[in-house]
């Protein structure tokens, strides 16, 4: 299985390494040439305005949109597959969500926390600047910290409010390579 991480900020050699090591072929998007023949894409986190604005400068939205590829978006990459972002239009509404950049609080505020996540666990979550889930309209919650969700899923697409690829823990990655498999 190839999955494509998006390679313009954030930890992506982080998640490139976790996905090499559940067996899974993996391939740096940089440019649309690179979504070609991958099953999904993972988008890091990172500073959300940036890799928004070069991925649709070059394409790169567009045509996970159009071609319906599956996506596992991590802090930054969740604001940018939400609906509605701070009461606007997301870049790729993939989840029917409403979320709030830096809803957890500034830099300062970054904290770490074990979660319960449906169907694997104890996980510990690092969140970094993280956006709030304010609305879910659609999808399954898979956890919840201080009565919000922070992770959801809907269909084959995974979001999450906190960075599962710090301390290699590979559950969450395998999670999402298992349900594009199914």
């Amino acid at each position: 299985m190839r999955i494509g991480v998006i390679d313009i900020q954030g930890d992506v050699s982080e998640h490139v390494r976790i996905l090499e090591s559940i067996g899974a072929s993996v391939v740096r998007v940089k440019r649309v040439p690179d979504l070609e023949g991958i099953s999904g894409v993972v988008i890091p986190g990172g500073e959300s305005t940036v890799i928004g604005s070069i991925m649709s400068q070059r394409g790169i939205s567009k045509e996970i949109v159009e071609r319906s590829i599956p996506v596992m978006g991590t802090c930054a990459g969740l604001i940018l597959i939400s609906k509605s972002v701070d009461g606007r239009n997301g870049l790729m509404p993939l989840l029917d969500i409403s979320i709030r950049r830096n809803g957890f609080g500034s830099q300062r505020e970054s904290f770490e926390t074990d979660l319960n996540v449906k169907g694997i666990g104890k996980f510990r979550g690092v969140f970094i600047r993280a956006p709030v889930i304010t609305e879910v309209k659609k999808g399954d919650i898979l956890a919840e910290f201080g009565g919000k969700a922070v992770m959801l899923s809907d269909g084959k697409h995974l979001g999450l409010s906190f960075h599962p690829e710090i301390y290699g823990d590979s559950r969450i990655h395998r999670l999402f390579v298992d349900r594009l498999e199914a």
